[in-house]
């Protein structure tokens, strides 16, 4: 679809100048991010629901030849917005990652003779497949409806926490179908299953499990799939290639037999439809067992009355819309802001049944007693912006998460807080041990309603264990050497930030002693500056510099999706001491001048695939988390202004209402929170202090409804696109002399006003 109809699509039926606080759903467009970088899906969920219930449109392995298939990254969230086919409709969907896992239980309706083969996009009648147009496609908060042209079905979906609900409009056939394929899935390669069971309990149930080995390394599902008519007939078909088969010969299993069994197994069931007849579908998932699975099937959606359940979901989503009332300039702003609170809401996931049990790190069933337990943890992303933002008006559920972290610690072999961790598996990606910063956090902020002590001894085990990740080496030396262990710049930076944060709770929990001990770990970002060129940079064993060194490139340069411009100014924890080491401010305000005018040129982030130029302005690299903080670091110098004017750069540049409207992955929702914070006028530079940097408000009014029942309304006075910079801030009644503000400030409730001007007050903060 061309970008043009695509924008009268989703603009249609928008009043010209939109008002706060009514159907705000109305504004949010999921298939923002499903071009391009952004890797979100488009199906239907509830705010942090355990069921993603979306469309995959290609079947692209992970693996070619036995070689990494880069064609595979754009496959991250299971669909690709310039695909033409689609081939199923599965249960579980990261948004926004980088890596992938997840297209648990494929559900395809067919008509005609029956295929249990995918095909190709190239040549969709020789499978399952089907081609599909945009224009027929709807994707809402909680709903999504698209015609599958190749078979004349109607197909829609929407969700309740752990169900998801199919609903199929057929033509008149006798040769309807449903096909159940346990083989499809994210990321997939030929071993990734490692058994599926399925269990046909009548002509109208059928539970099962399924077992993976991919990002989480060993995943169990369970599930409750529920039919609204009774099949006539149902098979299924083994593909894989098994040695010992044991005695199951003596059946015929492939026709009416009600136990399946097996690693490659895609099964069936037919129907008999008249003209527009609609089969529903109820498929519950669970973490635990399939009586887990019908319990919540059986608790969450008792009827079938599909529109209802479209209703509820939609009326959770306006639930936690209604946080934040804004009122912007145009309608685009509206569709941008209310979509990436949506995006924002998707993860963390709820990761239990409906009683409180889940599967733990130790691969045991536990209750989750007095909070809900959460999964879906990206960290490396999430703690810089998501986190705080749920601190903000998500306290609870915050709380929440950082007891499932707990949890995680508890039930570790290693005694480590989550890295990257999901599905009761702990995945190890990205760097730094950032559940560090996310406790802290709410610890600091005093939203901590759970045992502090044993969340700081959590922080400070994980921060010890020297198995992990240049860990020990960085003990003993004070940074990790490059050739010990890779990206050696970026761990040393993110661990010295994640001491400090655990030097934080430690003083505000009376415990002097391990203050000192991680106070003095986070100075450890010095070790690695060189002053000789002005850049953090790989230092060695011997204590020297690596010779080969640029700091343009992305690739085996000491560091991890960034380059030494971005990272170098990664020391959120001491910005003044930062900028003190690069020169003071006459070199460093020109230094990050030039970070967003210069141009960097494609053959310096080729080899990456998580950098892109739809995210980069200049060498800024917005697409990719380490540089989110950047743009606010001109507050600690005499030129506030400039972050007024970057930061509203940046908003207009690397969001908009299109398919391909982020500039990079969401990142489970940093991407948004970054958004929501930059529009709303301030943004957490540091998670773990209290303090928050202003920047330049890209609205005229928003009140946020903050859970302890106060308001907290930020105005901007003369807003426009011009009036970026801010001419004075006042805090009820109060001008404020420096560009911060507090979170008790936020959560005491108030106002917060920005008067804005079309030149620099360069004044306006002394």
């Amino acid at each position: 679809m061309k970008k043009s109809l695509f924008y009268l699509l989703c603009l249609a039926q928008l009043p010209l100048f939109a008002q706060t606080g009514a159907n705000l759903t109305r504004y949010v467009k999921p298939i923002i991010g499903t071009q391009k970088m952004g890797h979100t899906y488009p199906g239907a969920t509830v705010p942090f629901g355990m069921v993603q219930l979306s469309p995959e449109t290609d079947t692209l392995p992970y693996e070619m030849n036995g070689k990494y298939n880069p064609d595979v990254y754009k496959y991250c969230a299971g669909y690709q917005y310039d695909d033409k086919t689609i081939t199923g409709f599965s249960h579980t969907h990261f948004s926004g990652t980088g890596h992938s896992d997840l297209g648990d239980f494929l559900i395809m309706p067919t008509t005609g003779a029956l295929q249990l083969n995918p095909g190709t996009a190239t040549n969709p009648e020789s499978g399952y497949r089907s081609t599909f147009s945009h224009q027929s496609e709807v994707a809402e908060p909680g709903y999504y409806k698209v015609k599958l042209d190749e078979y004349n079905i109607l197909a829609e979906l929407t969700a309740s926490n752990r169900v998801g609900f199919h609903q199929y409009t057929f033509p008149k056939t006798d040769q309807a179908h449903i096909v159940l394929d346990l083989m499809a899935g994210i990321y997939n390669y030929e071993n990734k299953n490692v058994w599926t069971f399925v269990r046909v309990e009548n002509d109208t149930l059928i539970t099962g499990y399924r077992q993976t080995n991919g990002w989480g390394r060993t995943r169990f599902v369970y599930f409750a799939m529920s039919f609204s008519k009774p099949f006539y007939r149902y098979g299924q078909k083994n593909y894989a290639h098994d040695v010992y088969r044991g005695f199951w010969g003596k059946f015929d299993q492939a026709h009416n037999f009600p136990e399946m069994a097996g690693k490659q197994v895609r099964a069936y069931f037919d129907f008999k439809t008249t003209e527009g007849e609609k089969i529903k579908i109820k498929f519950a998932l669970s973490p635990v067992s399939t009586e887990g699975a019908l319990q919540n099937l059986r608790t969450e959606i008792p009827h079938w009355d599909f529109d209802k359940v479209k209703a509820d979901a939609q009326a959770l989503w306006e639930k936690e819309l209604e946080k934040i009332n804004i009122k912007l300039a145009s309608d685009d702003d509206m569709v941008s802001f209310y979509t990436a609170m949506y995006h924002a809401f998707l993860s963390p996931t709820t990761f239990m049944d409906v009683d409180g049990a889940y599967r733990g790190l130790d691969q045991n069933n536990h209750m989750a007693k007095g909070f809900t337990n959460y999964t879906t943890f990206s960290l490396w992303d999430t703690y810089r912006a998501l986190h705080p933002l749920f601190n903000v008006i998500q306290p609870k559920r915050n709380a929440d998460m950082v007891q499932s972290m707990l949890a995680h610690y508890d039930q570790s072999v290693h005694k480590m807080l989550p890295v990257w961790s999901h599905y009761a598996n702990e995945n190890w990606c990205m760097t730094g041990y950032h559940s560090v910063s996310v406790i802290a956090d709410a610890v600091i902020k005093g939203n901590a309603p759970f045992d502090a002590n044993h969340a700081l001894e959590a922080c400070v085990n994980t921060a010890r264990y020297k198995l992990y990740d240049g860990l020990e080496y960085y003990m003993q030396m004070g940074y990790v050497p490059e050739d010990k262990n890779s990206s050696s710049v970026s761990k040393t930076l993110e661990y010295a930030y994640d001491d400090w944060c655990i030097a934080q709770m430690a003083k505000k929990l009376g415990r002097n002693d391990l203050y000192e001990e991680f106070i003095k770990r986070s100075a450890n970002f010095k070790n690695v500056y060189d002053a000789g060129t002005g850049f953090m940079r790989p230092k060695m064993s011997d204590g020297q510099f690596r010779k080969d060194f640029d700091a343009l490139t992305t690739i085996n340069q000491g560091f991890i999706e960034g380059n030494a411009w971005n990272y170098s100014l990664y020391v959120p924890q001491y910005p003044k001491e930062m900028i003190a080491l690069m020169g003071g401010e006459s070199k460093f305000i020109p230094h990050l001048d030039s970070l967003f005018t210069m141009h960097l040129p494609d053959a310096f982030f080729a080899e990456t695939e998580d950098i892109s130029r739809d995210g980069i302005i200049g060498n800024y690299v917005h697409g990719n988390e380490p540089s989110h903080h950047v743009a606010y670091l001109y507050n600690w110098t005499k030129q506030p202004w400039k972050t007024q004017e970057r930061v509203r750069m940046i908003l207009k540049k690397m969001y908009h209402v299109g398919p391909d409207g982020l500039g990079g992955n969401d990142d489970c929702g940093q991407m948004s929170a970054w958004y929501i914070f930059t529009t709303l006028g301030f943004y957490p530079v540091c998670p773990g202090s209290d303090q928050y940097a202003l920047g330049s408000p890209a609205m005229e009014q928003a009140t946020l409804q903050l859970e302890n029942g106060k308001t907290f309304t930020i105005a901007a006075k003369d807003q426009s696109e011009k009036n970026v910079y801010v001419q004075k801030v006042v805090l009820n009644g109060r001008a404020l002399t420096q560009p911060f503000i507090s979170h008790a400030d936020i959560m005491n409730g108030g106002e917060l006003t920005f008067y804005m001007g079309a030149k620099p007050a360069k004044k306006n903060y002394q």
